[in-house]
């Protein structure tokens, strides 16, 4: 008989048996987050940032001058690309890259000084607001950052890279009892 083949989360690993109830700093990992790259050709920038950011169910993250990361926990891949096709040929280009990226979620009261011992960006609410994004280096290791809440950010990590980050934020966020389990979606 055949072996049935099961996708495994590639921090199932690093998790199992840790999870947590979760404390006030808390870090969720999306299990199968949809997310897309997203590229405007030339001359068509402004339109299509514009009109992604108007898109239902769909969170964007600036990475580039006509260029997104379209993330969502809602729906899937094959509903956003049918979005995209019919968002018009000849004004966009795009990549589904949700088995290539981790999406993890943290948030806390203190959740700036947990991020501050990974990151070299000033995440004061004056400087990096809600909704902003920005392409950082975390633990050595190039991700995308967004701030998602008054006390939350989300960060999308290569997937081969997921684990040494998810560890690194995990010690990082030990003087605050960082807990951590995968999102209930």
């Amino acid at each position: 008989m055949p072996k049935q083949y099961v996708a495994r989360h590639v921090l199932e690993d690093h998790i199992a048996g840790f999870e947590a109830e979760a404390n006030p700093h808390h870090l969720s990992i999306l299990r199968r987050p949809t997310v897309f790259s997203v590229l405007a050709h030339a001359g068509a920038e402004s339109d299509v940032g514009e009109a992604l950011f108007e898109m239902a169910e769909v969170e964007v993250r600036v990475v580039g001058p006509g260029e997104w990361l379209l993330v969502s926990d809602i729906i899937g891949a094959d509903m956003l690309a049918r979005d995209l096709v019919a968002f018009g040929s000849g004004r966009v280009s795009f990549a589904d890259q949700s088995d290539g990226k981790v999406v993890l979620k943290i948030h806390g009261p203190e959740v700036r000084r947990v991020l501050a011992k990974c990151l070299a960006v000033d995440l004061h609410p004056d400087v990096f607001a809600l909704g902003a994004s920005a392409n950082a280096q975390c633990a050595h290791v190039p991700v995308n950052l967004a701030r998602i809440g008054m006390d939350a950010f989300e960060l999308i990590v290569p997937r081969s890279y997921a684990g040494h980050v998810f560890e690194e934020i995990r010690e990082m966020g030990r003087e605050f009892a960082l807990s951590a389990s995968f999102a209930d979606n």
